[in-house]
């Protein structure tokens, strides 16, 4: 038979294209390669403590990824022998675990692989899977031997009851059914939304349970100290209902105490805020008082041990005139006033500060007022001494008017040639008078006969010792018995 050029290459075209085909379906879809030559796949071993109904060609996944097929199923000596082909693209590591799952409710069984270390050395050919590390499900027949066993065991009767009481006891709860089921759903829904955070909530609820059984001792701890105390409370009933119907009258009288400090409150807390710096300035110096406190009050109550169980009219301790040491040191006059525009003792009026900063300036190493202003420490200069916190918180250097010991003449004499601080910082200067003022003395005329003489304040005073006839012999015992004694 005579066949045309153009028939022949369309027939040469379908062959090839046919080769082609079966080629191709051979290579990659029946995988002949590998089923014949065992190319691109490895095999292992996996050691089964039963069959588990698992057959050849059945499915094998890692990690829900098919990665190879079960090649047989032999009996061993201690159990069963699954020999699987793994896809060699896949890398799987050796440290996991081999479970044989049913994939359809007829019994399609397949193994999963489920690795315990993901960094764990690779399978490779001829590695076998130990039965410890494999788990198979449980026998159906026997499950449902088990379940008919149980039916069997239900008396029918007893049933019927059941059936007819389940009836009467969820009649009529189909909407409150549906509305469980809807919930039930919804929950689920949000869940699966949610299933990271869930997940996380689960991983993390280990170290929590682990904290609560190591802290069961407190636990117990806690359960029997709050037990006290409710069996204490039901003990003071009477007094717990006394504080619940007291309670309000006191709130009313706390709100209406709050309600009249309320506007003097923010002068309070201003004030506070001032003291709380003042006290952060002086903590060390508060500090050292309350050390010092307790042993100065210590040395004060040792004063009073001498005159225990004794006569004496006063609580203190021994009092002593002698007067060896009076004088010694001399007092401090240079900073303050001169002798003439000091004020007598003996008056009662409060008159104003005069103006300037009056404290004793001698050296700071004179043994004249050593506690006094000048050397008071600088909190915020460590080793500065200063008599004022401008002093301290300046460059300003502490200069002395002289050494202290002009017992006569002017006490305000410089040997340094510095003015002498009467008026404080930022004060108008006054002006100097041409000539000082007389300096006022105070006198008054007596009676020589009778010792009595007018005061400044108009009434007349009588001094007995002024009198012409008073005894010449006088001694230093007289003057100090009173009259008359």
């Amino acid at each position: 038979m005579h066949l045309a050029r153009t028939i022949k290459i369309q027939i040469t075209v379908f062959i090839v294209v046919a080769l082609l085909s079966v080629g191709m379906i051979s290579i990659f879809y029946l995988n002949l390669p590998a089923m014949l030559f065992g190319v691109g796949r490895y095999n292992v071993t996996v050691e089964l403590p039963e069959s588990g109904n698992l057959y050849p060609t059945a499915n094998v996944t890692y990690r829900g990824i098919e990665v190879g097929k079960v090649k047989a199923v032999q009996l061993t000596d201690t159990g069963v022998a699954a020999q699987i082909w793994l896809d060699s693209k896949v890398s799987i590591p050796s440290d996991l675990d081999v479970e044989v799952h049913s994939q359809t409710a007829i019994g399609e069984q397949y193994i999963a692989l489920l690795p315990r270390n993901g960094m764990s050395a690779p399978l490779k050919n001829g590695d076998v899977i130990d039965s410890s590390r494999a788990r198979v499900p449980p026998n159906i027949n026997q499950l449902l031997d088990g379940v008919n066993k149980g039916l069997r065991a239900i008396p029918n009767d007893n049933v019927k009851t059941v059936i007819d009481e389940s009836y009467v006891a969820f009649g009529g709860l189909g909407p409150e059914f549906s509305r469980f089921i809807d919930g039930a759903t919804t929950l689920a829904i949000d869940a699966q939304k949610n299933l990271d955070d869930l997940t996380n909530l689960a991983d993390g609820a280990q170290p929590v349970l682990d904290s609560q059984t190591q802290s069961s001792g407190s636990i117990q701890s806690w359960a029997a100290n709050l037990a006290t105390i409710t069996d204490q409370l039901k003990a003071q009933d009477a007094a717990v209902a006394g504080v619940l119907q007291n309670g309000g009258p006191a709130s009313d009288e706390v709100r209406q105490l709050f309600d009249r400090v309320k506007p003097t409150i923010p002068i309070v807390l201003a004030n506070l805020v001032s003291l709380g710096e003042v006290a952060v300035t002086y903590q060390a110096d508060i500090e050292q008082l309350l050390v010092l406190l307790p042993q100065a009050t210590a040395n004060a109550q040792g004063t009073v041990v001498p005159n225990l169980n004794t006569k004496q009219h006063f609580a203190g301790g021994f009092l002593s005139f002698n007067t060896g040491n009076l004088n010694l040191p001399p007092p401090c006059t240079a900073g303050f006033l001169p002798a003439q525009q000091r004020r007598a003792a003996s008056l009662v009026d409060v008159p104003d500060r005069p103006a300037g900063d009056l404290y004793c300036r001698v050296p700071q190493d004179s043994q004249f007022n050593v506690r006094g202003a000048r050397n008071i420490p600088c909190e915020t200069v460590p080793g500065k001494r200063a008599p004022t916190v401008k002093m301290c918180e300046s460059d300003e250097q502490y200069v002395p008017l002289n050494d202290g010991l002009n017992w006569k003449g002017d006490p305000n004499a410089t040997l340094s040639g510095q003015g002498i601080p009467q008026l404080p910082p930022n004060s108008p200067p006054t002006a100097e008078p041409s000539q000082p003022p007389p300096i006022p003395i105070a006198t008054a005329e007596y009676d020589p006969a009778t010792g009595r003489y007018v005061g400044p304040n108009g009434q007349i005073y009588t001094q007995s010792d002024l009198a012409r006839s008073t005894p010449e012999e006088k001694n230093w015992q007289s003057m100090l018995v009173p009259p008359g004694s």
